[in-house]
């Protein structure tokens, strides 16, 4: 029998493939399943073309069994098979689609569509297999006919038997080495995780016999084996289903089967788009934060389906890294694969639908947060963060589209707000978004800071996350109102200046104290904010006091220093002392600023440069 040679360049294609263009062996499997997938609606379409033809399902089905003594795998189908000729034409020639051929010819119909190239993705079998053996009967012809091959060397064709139409693919599995363990293709159990891991919605049975146990007959304790043939995949995938059709319960299952999380989702998103690219798409919104979040360890992704066979697990680019907490599929007809099918191209379809997924997630969160508020804010508690980050990142480029996402804790409604509601309630005199940083609520309402935006009944929002006014930086203005710091040395509030803060002596003191801390603070004032405490820090500059701690808790720490100003309240007991101490006792005056310095760097959770220093001389005035 002759010896048919590959041409050249098909050759040279071959060894790509078998040896570099798959990142996993497992993926042969799902080849050849979708090509036999292929095989079967073809046979479909023509029934929908021919009326002499009828198409009953049942009839058509996917077979996968293993010879495991002979190391033999076979995956047989009854679609619509192969003539001498097709099987020279196209798999002598590797990368000739019959797929693309028939598509071409036919107008497709019914939502029918077929994406297999049989030739490119068969050949992926040489990875697991030393000879693979096709024997295929062309629906319509009485001949059926045996096509063989080792590899690059070539490949012959001869006639054989087979009963109907369809074709078989066997193949003979490798010998295990010291890199590979190919035995895995011949076990039972690794078969069906493979099916179910990328063909589990193909559309049609993919049978199966399954080793199962039962009670021998007439005894109570002793078990025996035996096979039956099962079903291994789901075939219809959820969201090709009709909402209609489905409840709460249905999408909660699904995201457990497919170890999303192990809570329940806050949200789904039921996606069906007919138009420049068609896809369907479910996709959930947790309640928690995985444990590896943050880490690098974590991955965000969809899956992504092309026509119920999964190409990729996590693919990144349908969702921007700010939504990188959504789980879901997404399956589309209308991709470009390159030659693998397992790596996609990054085309104008992938980014329309990733457009589209990134409106309908935003979509659904602000609907979330205007009609279901509780679970607004449990999913808030999780991932408040990473919409703050992504208002961060990429230069403020994506605040348009989180900013109305954001919650803060309010100083006057005592709850979680939104910027919105923030401004909405403002009096007409108010300049500025006030805010105030600190590690908790409850540290923040204790704040000396906020006596005077407080005392004017101005509401005050409460950051507490390390990113907040990195975040809010970069929004800059929120309906034309920016944003201020309480801490900052300009608050925009006219107050009414103090006799006493204004006199000469006042003056001469302050400058006698920035002297005694000079290079700790950029200045010492009397305050216009402090009613009821001492002593606070104030910064001047755009950078605050708690976006310096945030900066230098940093791997990269950088002793990043904010301006620091000391605000003194004059019309506290404290200010007398400090006059006195100004005008008959140095050294006294000495004590009392570094007493009030450091005292205000307790307040504000800054380090005391020298705690023995600081308790000596709390001993010292307490003699």
């Amino acid at each position: 029998m002759e010896t048919k040679q590959f041409k050249a360049e098909s050759k040279r294609l071959l060894d790509l493939m078998i040896n570099s263009i798959y990142t996993h062996r497992e993926i042969f499997l799902r080849e050849l399943i979708s090509n036999a997938s292929d095989a079967i609606d073809k046979v479909y379409y023509k029934a929908l073309t021919d009326d002499s033809l009828s198409f009953d399902k049942d009839n058509y089905y996917i077979r996968v069994s293993c010879d495991k003594e002979n190391r033999i795998l076979k995956i047989s189908d009854t679609g619509i098979g192969m003539t001498k000729e097709e099987l020279d034409d196209h798999l002598g020639v590797i990368a000739k689609s019959g797929s693309l051929k028939f598509k071409k010819e036919n107008e497709l119909k019914d939502g029918y569509d077929i994406i297999g190239q049989f030739g490119v993705g068969f050949y992926s079998a040489f990875m697991v297999a030393d000879t693979v053996t096709v024997i295929s009967r062309a629906f319509g012809n009485d001949e059926a006919y045996k096509w063989e091959s080792k590899g690059v060397e070539g490949y012959t064709i001869e006639s054989c038997e087979r009963n109907s139409f369809g074709t078989d693919i066997i193949l003979k599995i490798k010998e295990n080495t010291e890199d590979e363990n190919f035995d895995e293709y011949l076990e039972e159990y690794r078969l069906k995780s493979i099916i179910k891991k990328y063909s589990d919605f193909i559309r049609y049975p993919i049978k199966m016999d399954v080793t199962r146990s039962r009670l021998k007959e007439g005894s109570e304790k002793e078990y025996e084996e035996y096979t039956e043939e099962q079903t291994v995949n789901s075939m219809v995938p959820i969201w090709r289903k009709n909402k209609n059709e489905l409840t709460e319960e249905d999408y909660n299952n699904f995201y457990s089967e497919k170890h999303y999380g192990f809570d329940n989702p806050v949200k789904h998103i039921h996606i069906s788009v007919d138009g420049a690219v068609s896809y369907n798409a479910i996709l959930f919104i947790p309640e928690k934060m995985p444990y590896d979040f943050y880490t690098k360890e974590y991955e965000k992704g969809l899956e992504l389906y092309s026509n119920g066979v999964l190409i990729m697990n996590k693919c990144s680019d349908l969702l921007p890294d700010y939504f990188g907490f959504v789980k879901g599929i997404v399956d589309s007809e209308d991709l470009s694969l390159n030659i693998s099918r397992e790596m996609l191209q990054h085309d104008r379809q992938l980014k329309l639908i990733a457009k589209n997924i990134k409106t309908k997630i935003k979509n659904e969160l602000e609907n979330l947060l205007k009609n279901e508020r509780d679970k607004y804010e449990e999913f808030y508690k999780s991932f408040g963060r990473q919409l703050k980050y992504g208002i961060y990142s990429d230069f403020g480029s994506n605040k348009d589209i989180l900013q109305d996402l954001l919650m803060f804790y309010s100083s006057k409604e005592k709850k979680m707000v939104t910027l919105e509601e923030y401004v909405s309630r403002m009096p007409e005199e108010q300049k500025y978004i006030y805010y105030a940083s600190g590690e908790s609520n409850e540290r923040i309402e204790k704040m000396p800071q906020t006596e005077l935006v407080l005392d004017k009944g101005y509401e005050i929002l409460y950051f507490t996350d390390d990113v907040d006014e990195f975040a809010v930086r970069m929004i800059m203005k929120y309906k034309d109102k920016e944003f201020k710091s309480v801490s900052s040395s300009d608050l925009g509030i006219e107050v009414e200046e103090k006799e006493n803060a204004d006199n000469k002596e006042s003056k001469e003191l302050f400058e006698s104290m920035k002297s005694i801390l000079s290079g700790k603070v950029k200045d010492v004032r009397a305050s216009k904010r402090l009613k009821n405490h001492p002593v606070c820090l104030s910064n001047d500059g755009e950078l605050t006091i708690e976006m310096e701690k945030v900066l230098n808790s940093m791997p990269n720490n950088q002793n990043i220093k904010a301006d620091k100003v000391l605000e003194i309240n004059v019309n506290h007991d404290v200010f007398e002392s400090l006059k006195e101490a100004y005008e008959n006792d140095k050294d006294k005056l000495n004590l009392y600023t570094d007493l009030l310095y450091n005292q205000a760097l307790l307040i504000e959770g800054l380090p005391i440069n020298d705690p023995l220093e600081f308790t000596n001389n709390i001993c010292k005035i307490m003699k």
